[in-house]
This record gives structure tokens, C-alpha cells and sequence, in this order.
């Protein structure tokens, strides 16, 4: 069964120029994109976001990071994408990533870690919906 999840190429991954790096590992693991822009949150828009993390010790610099430039959002579609996608992702921290995962080859440290992934189809319903109009979304 066809799932969806989103996924973010946080703002290191846009300033460093890996746009078209991760779009490539993405569609060479047969993921499809099924709606895609790029955005810049605001601090509050970030806030609301990753509103799950509030309290914790990391969610302000989490919420300024991603402020911080522009990130591009993408719905991803396909079998089993979640965990798909979190496996090419990789370890959050990238010492800790598979060789041949995003994070590992590219990530500089646990917060400037190029990409985002929902880690459920809940939180995936909710951060899909907090970006993008069903509109937006092309089925397949």
C-alpha cells in the first residue's frame, strides 16, 4: 500500500548546495515526490513545528536552526516510505549513521544533520498537513 511521509532538506543541506545530492538518493531508491517547494519558516512557524520537542533542552536551538535560511519540503510516496526513507537518512547523529546514508555523508553534527524524515504515519499526517494542501499533492 501506497504510504506518504515528509521529509525536510534542513537549511545546512540548502546553503551547502545538496538539494539535487538528496533528490538523487531519493528517486535512485525509487521514492517519489509527490509535492515539493521551498520555504523559510518563520521562528514561530518553527515553533509550531516541532511544537512535540517544546520543553525539552534542545527546541530552541532546534526552532532557531530551522529558521535560520530556507528549507525545501517534500511529501514523499511510496511502499513502505517511512521507514524507507529513514533508513537512507540515517542515524540522527551522523557519527553514528550507516556508511552510504545521507547523514553520514554529509551531516556535520546532530542538529546540522542536512534532513528531517516523520518517524510515523501519525506524525506524518500532521507534518504533511502543516506544509501542504492536499491541492498540492499529486496521487499516483
Amino acid at each position: 500500500m501506497m504510504k506518504r511521509t515528509l521529509a525536510i532538506i534542513k537549511p545546512d543541506g540548502v546553503s551547502r548546495r545538496l538539494i539535487g545530492s538528496v533528490i538523487n538518493r531519493l528517486e535512485g531508491e525509487g521514492i517519489r515526490i509527490a509535492a515539493m517547494k521551498m520555504i523559510w519558516m518563520t521562528k514561530e512557524q518553527a515553533k509550531g513545528f516541532y511544537k512535540v520537542h517544546e520543553g525539552k533542552p534542545f527546541y530552541e536551538s532546534v526552532t532557531d536552526f530551522m529558521s535560520s535560511g530556507p528549507c525545501v519540503v517534500m511529501v514523499l510516496e511510496g511502499e513502505d516510505v517511512i521507514a524507507r526513507y529513514r533508513r537512507l537518512m540515517g542515524a540522527t547523529n551522523p557519527h553514528e549513521a550507516e556508511e552510504g546514508t545521507i547523514r553520514k555523508e554529509f551531516a556535520t553534527d546532530v542538529e546540522k544533520n542536512v534532513v528531517h524524515g516523520s518517524d510515523s504515519e501519525e506524525t506524518a499526517r500532521f507534518e504533511i498537513s502543516y506544509f501542504f494542501s492536499e491541492l498540492e499533492i499529486t496521487g499516483q
